[in-house]
């Protein structure tokens, strides 16, 4: 644990004499505010842009450090549990394209996605490495182009594996950077290729590998959030919403709340308005004609504006207080106002996560050594905690509940 960190951690948690007051569950305590009965502990530090989080059963966890936007200088770390509960750092493979998503399959395999491709390998052999999609593997390479290139994915409760295309531009602007026709549809979000997209890949068992694919759904601007609900099996996607949208409405003093990033129920073969509309079915001011609620399929809620989800993660263990069963637990990455926390948004009475929306980490901002939090990926551990990446700070960390378990 770099040292300079741990002590501005020990520093700001201290509230009297006590040392213990600095920990959480045996780890350097993040100096944030969280719920009564939680904190938040450091795996990890020092490395330099994680992304990917992946708690094994046995209490390890593997970590995809992209190392920043070079390309092929991204690593996958395991942090190895000591028996004092700290985790030792260990090297397991380099030299990746920039590797984000990282999931367990139904085989028990790990399956990483780098820029274009998704590899899998045995954890008793990583050195072994498996092309699923790209790469070697005769399913054909992700498009990875443009502003978001980066490999995100979730196995289904069937067993099929769903990857986010993102798209390559922000609102269908050329290469100049000028507004698109609006008298044509965005040709880079359309057809079987799209960007902007979410695949489904079919894939055949125990050999893990893909027998065919299609895209599943159109029109999201970038998918990095995703999670399938445990009770209805259905996907739910959050949206990072278009920028520079103030550059075509003048009449905005800011743009700080708009669009409002959203949260979508993905059903097969639906478009949800990526270039052409924005929030609640509203027509981009690039596309103002546009008949959004009569073509489009609206989010099931506006999430705050700019506040960039790019990690969620259905909560079903029985660690924490029954409120959060069942509860969509999403990190806001973003660095305006609305980012930098990690939220829980609670079912409704259908089991939906449409309720009400509680801050679990907040007050996540500069203090001394301690940078504003940008949290990326968010998995649910063995032990009931919730485990995430922060790619600003170069940390590893866990959202544990204190009080005895339930």
């Amino acid at each position: 644990m770099n040292k300079k960190i741990l002590a501005a951690a020990l520093a700001g948690c201290l509230s009297g004499p006590a040392m213990a007051a600095a920990l959480c569950d045996g780890l350097p305590r993040l100096n944030v505010t969280t719920p009564a009965g939680f904190c938040v502990g450091m795996l990890a530090d020092g490395m330099k842009f994680p992304r990917g989080v992946l708690p094994l059963t046995n209490g390890d966890v593997l970590v995809t450090d992209m190392a920043g936007w070079t390309a092929n200088q991204g690593k996958l770390w395991l942090l190895k549990r000591q028996a004092d509960g700290k985790f030792e750092r260990k090297l397991l493979l380099d030299k990746l394209d920039r590797p984000n998503g990282i999931v367990q399959g139904p085989d028990g395999m790990v399956y990483v996605g780098v820029v274009g491709r998704i590899f899998r390998f045995d954890l008793r052999d990583p050195a072994t490495i498996t092309d699923v999609i790209g790469g070697t593997a005769k399913t054909p390479r992700l498009p990875g182009l443009g502003l978001h290139l980066l490999t995100t994915m979730r196995f289904s409760p069937a067993g099929d594996l769903y990857v986010n295309v993102g798209s390559s531009t922000d609102h269908c602007e050329g290469k100049d950077g000028k507004a698109p026709d609006a008298s044509k549809p965005c040709a880079s979000g359309e057809g079987k290729e799209a960007l902007g997209a979410i695949r489904e890949y079919k894939m055949a068992w125990p050999a893990g590998t893909v027998t065919s694919w299609s895209t599943h759904v159109h029109g999201l601007r970038n998918s990095m959030a995703l999670a399938f609900h445990p009770a209805s099996g259905a996907l739910w996607q959050a949206e990072n919403a278009r920028d520079a949208i103030q550059a075509a409405m003048p009449q905005l003093k800011s743009d700080e709340d708009l669009p409002h990033e959203e949260l979508n129920l993905i059903r097969a073969g639906q478009h949800y308005g990526w270039p052409y509309c924005y929030d609640n079915n509203v027509a981009s001011p690039e596309y103002p004609k546009t008949d959004c609620a009569a073509r489009y399929t609206a989010p099931q809620r506006l999430l705050p504006g700019h506040a960039a989800p790019l990690g969620m993660t259905f909560y079903t263990a029985s660690r924490f207080p029954a409120t959060y069963k069942n509860s969509l637990i999403i990190g806001y990455h973003g660095y305006r106002a609305n980012g930098h926390r990690l939220v829980a948004l609670l079912p409704d009475a259908s089991g939906a996560p449409l309720g009400k929306s509680v801050e679990l980490i907040g007050n996540w901002e500069r203090r001394g050594k301690q940078g504003r939090g940008a949290p990326v990926d968010v998995k649910q551990g063995q032990d009931g905690d919730i485990y995430l990446a922060d790619d600003h700070n170069g940390l590893v960390l866990k959202l544990h509940y204190e009080a005895p378990a339930r």
